[in-house]
């Protein structure tokens, strides 16, 4: 239990996927413009990266193992996170019309979000079990969920600050994330 949660706050917070690793930046910065579409954006990252990283692991050891054919490693992983981003996407376009327009192009991406193959290839390389491996797929898209959140609300309040020309667009927002992640690097005092 002690080990999983060493996991779990590794993750989240001490390597933050986004703030330590740097993967993930694309629906970092381009979804992060609301704080309700970044919630949602979270939550899709949720879904499929804890998702992605149970399949991935149970098909890594039972099957690419037992069949000796693990060099297949990346495409099959590339495979399961393309059919589980469908399946949210089929979902949301149900469930929830207005989040699935405000995701728009960034819901697709989900599938080539380095941050979701990232995760399933270090759960093989780290040698994680099966649990081991899923608590570090959700611990992971907790902490992208709290820094897509809270880069969201920083940009809706620098909407009404008087940020000089020459920052104004994307030169704040890579200042802020640059912040967030100095800021996070003080949590690695934690684990």
């Amino acid at each position: 239990m002690k080990e999983l949660i060493i996991i779990a706050i590794g993750s989240a917070l001490v390597n933050n996927v986004v703030l330590s690793q740097f993967l993930g930046l694309c629906p970092f910065l381009g979804v992060s413009k609301k704080v309700e579409t970044a919630a949602g954006m979270g939550a899709a990252v949720t879904f499929v990266l804890t998702v992605a990283s149970l399949c991935t692991s149970v098909i890594y050891k039972y099957i690419l193992v037992k069949t000796d054919t693990a060099y297949l490693q990346t495409i099959v992983f590339i495979l399961v996170i393309a059919a589980l981003v469908q399946f949210v996407e089929m979902v949301l376009k149900k469930i929830s019309p207005g989040l699935y327009n405000a995701l728009g192009v960034y819901l697709p991406l989900i599938t080539t979000n380095c941050a979701v193959l990232g995760v399933a290839l270090l759960n093989v390389q780290n040698s994680y079990t099966i649990l081991e491996g899923t608590i570090n797929g959700l611990a992971t898209a907790i902490g992208f969920t709290i820094a897509i959140v809270i880069m969201a609300g920083i940009r809706e309040k620098i909407e009404f600050n008087d940020v000089p020309e020459a920052f104004k667009g994307s030169p704040i927002v890579l200042i802020t994330a640059g912040l967030m992640a100095i800021a996070f690097f003080g949590f690695s005092g934690i684990i």
